[in-house]
């Protein structure tokens, strides 16, 4: 018993004794410096602890001001290595921090050299992992004995941390459903009923393309899923009629993100809310709301409203330049030159089509089904989750409950839906053996496994970006002395750029945003003009840049995540899709650029503008354009509904 009371009271007592060195250091100050740091650009530093303490860098001491026991302090440095070290009134060294400096300019180079390889070579895998193993070096300050490190970072550092975010995990669980559910209504007859039936009411290759775009623009409330459910919807139509791959990845792409941006109720628009509202906040003597400023604010967004009208354009004139003219006729022609191979990403995805099983009966409702519970499901999913994020009150806007939404969660609810309303119904027809349709499911799946790669590998160079501070320095050339006209201009091209090289629309705009607000009303009180009605247009036009530069700039770059998931669900090459949009969106954002932003931050009313830009697009394509299925001196080629009827 004496034994038992001893080891009663020495089991608390040793605990206790293990806790007194962390308790002890619990209260020792500490001093944390960001891993790496660009020369010649602001970071910043915490500190914790009890005053008095110093702050030393290089030969500069200067003391803390502490607010409940913490600090952030703001710094700049020149040096090759950054050393700091945190000191008592005495001069003792209390803690110490160091972290590599490199140029500003180098924190660009890994997004720059992923696109230029990517384009140059036509290896997007190759050209993601050369430039994560790139920044992962910087990361380490060019240090010659981390390169070695910075290769073998490459998977289980930066690509792991990308694996392991919950939202990503998200968006491969959502693809990997809809590939799913993709493969057993391609295998069960349901996407070539689906076709006979939508191309009853197409007459031809402009009509389809048409078709295209006005379901991009109805199925409005979530980028992903619209790129999803229309490239995987409208593939099999379009290749019948001898539409190119990259033709359907435009209009699904150019339909995705602009639409999602602008509208009322989507999911993008409780991010953008929420962040010109926080912004707002950093803003003295301004008097509205956020969603005020975001409503006003549409009008002046050029790029989306530009992007969506070209989208029509295109369908219904037939017409179209650069590469995608190239495509299109090669697609028309349906012979490929012995300089036009089929890509690796072509033949792969040639190889993974599933085609409908022998002497079933083609249903169309076997595909509507399950992409209605897809839309719906995600919608009310959407709804669900906004509404018990509010707390499901009596009263409650659509803008709020998009707002608070969860639809991440949405999606992959709506995914797991309908992917088991395709099996149900499949097996009630006795269309497919449970085999059959868990093998068809699985060949699905694997179709998604090479852009889900992709897109891993394009997370994890984001990831870089951030670790680099890319942004950051992307973000510095702002001036401070800007002349009010000049602010949406400068905020859309830098905005843009930004996106381009990082490939994230949202984090430009989670960047840009509180910064660009604060500056565009400094700017606007520095010249006598805050709070002016004639003046608050470049207010809102400065809101508008951001937002409508992200989605510019993630229309041209080979890493946006729209970008790649609508290549994907189009079936076409990453980089091709990328070779022939561009020209389109460099088209389109010029035009807004000379025609639109410029001249209404000068006064011209933004409804002129619009209609001045819509006739330069107009103008400009029937200068450049061509009609794909009429060769020069030749008369146009028709389509043989009939014939597409017969073959579905």
């Amino acid at each position: 018993m004496e034994g038992y009371k001893i080891r009663h009271w020495l089991t608390p007592l040793l605990a206790l004794l293990m806790l007194l060195p962390g308790l002890a250091r619990a209260g020792e100050p500490t001093l944390e410096a960001p891993a790496l740091v660009l020369k010649g650009i602001p970071f910043e530093v915490t500190v914790t602890g009890t005053e008095p303490l110093w702050l030393v860098q290089e030969d500069n001491r200067q003391p803390v001001s502490l607010e409940n026991g913490a600090a952030i302090i703001e710094l700049v440095t020149e040096a090759e290595r950054l050393a700091l070290s945190l000191q008592d009134e005495a001069g003792t060294v209390l803690a110490e921090a160091a972290s590599p400096a490199i140029a500003a300019w180098l924190s660009v180079v890994p997004a720059l050299l992923a696109i230029v390889l990517a384009l140059a070579f036509r290896q997007v895998i190759l050209a993601l992992f050369v430039a994560i193993c790139c920044g992962g070096w910087l990361g380490y300050g060019l240090a010659g004995d981390k390169l070695l490190s910075s290769v073998l970072d490459s998977v289980n550092v930066h690509v792991l941390a990308a694996a392991s975010d919950a939202e990503h995990m998200s968006v491969v669980l959502f693809c990997l459903l809809i590939g799913g559910m993709v493969g057993i209504i391609s295998r069960n007859g349901g996407t070539v009923g689906i076709a006979r039936h939508i191309t009853r009411f197409v007459r031809g290759r402009r009509s389809a393309q048409t078709t295209t775009g006005l379901l991009g623009t109805a199925i409005f409330f979530d980028d992903y899923a619209n790129a999803l459910i229309v490239g995987n919807t409208m593939r099999n139509i379009t290749d019948r009629l001898r539409i190119s791959r990259e033709k359907l990845a435009y209009l699904v792409d150019s339909t995705a993100a602009p639409v999602s941006a602008i509208l009322l109720v989507t999911t993008w628009i409780g991010f953008q809310v929420g962040l010109i509202d926080e912004a707002l906040g950093l803003v003295d003597g301004f008097d509205g709301s956020a969603y005020g400023v975001f409503m006003a604010s549409i009008s002046y967004s050029f790029y989306p409203i530009l992007a969506l009208l070209f989208v029509f354009m295109i369908s219904l004139s037939g017409r179209d330049f650069g590469p995608m003219l190239k495509a299109e006729r090669r697609a028309v022609r349906r012979q490929r030159e012995a300089d036009d191979e089929l890509t690796d990403r072509e033949a792969i995805a040639e190889e993974a089509s599933i085609d409908a099983k022998p002497g079933i009966p083609h249903r169309a409702l076997n595909a509507i089904v399950p992409m209605t519970v897809l839309v719906l499901t995600t919608l009310g999913g959407i709804w669900y989750t906004g509404m018990s994020e509010l707390g499901f009150p009596a009263e409650a806007g659509l803008r709020d409950v998009f707002g608070s939404s969860d639809s991440f969660t949405a999606m992959m609810w709506g995914s797991l839906l309908s992917t088991l309303v395709a099996l149900v119904m499949t097996r009630i027809q006795g269309l497919l053996s449970m085999d059959e349709a868990a093998h068809y499911w699985f060949e699905g799946v694997k179709s998604m496994l090479l852009p889900i790669t992709i897109l891993m590998m394009a997370w994890a160079l984001s990831s870089v970006n951030e670790t680099l501070n890319t942004s950051d320095y992307l973000v510095s050339v702002l001036s401070d002395s800007l002349q009010p006209e000049l602010i949406p201009v400068s905020v859309f091209v830098l905005s843009a750029f930004t996106a381009f090289a990082t490939g994230s629309s949202w984090g430009v705009m989670g960047i840009m945003m509180p910064l660009v607000v604060p500056l565009a009303w400094a700017v606007l009180q520095h010249h006598g003009l805050a709070g002016d009605p004639d003046a608050m247009h470049l207010f809102y036009a400065s809101v508008a840049a951001v937002l409508a530069g992200a989605v510019w700039g993630d229309h041209c770059s080979p890493l946006a995540e729209t970008t790649l998931l609508a290549a994907m669900a189009s079936g076409c090459g990453l980089v091709e899709h990328v070779r022939t949009q561009l020209p389109y969106a460099l088209f389109v954002g010029v035009i807004a650029t000379l025609f639109g932003v410029v001249p209404v931050a000068y006064g011209m009313p933004w409804w002129l503008g619009i209609i001045i830009c819509t006739l330069a697009m107009a103008a400009g394509l029937r200068l450049l354009g061509k009609r794909a299925d009429a060769e020069e001196g030749e008369p146009e080629a028709t389509v043989n509904i009939d014939a597409v009827k017969t073959s579905s």
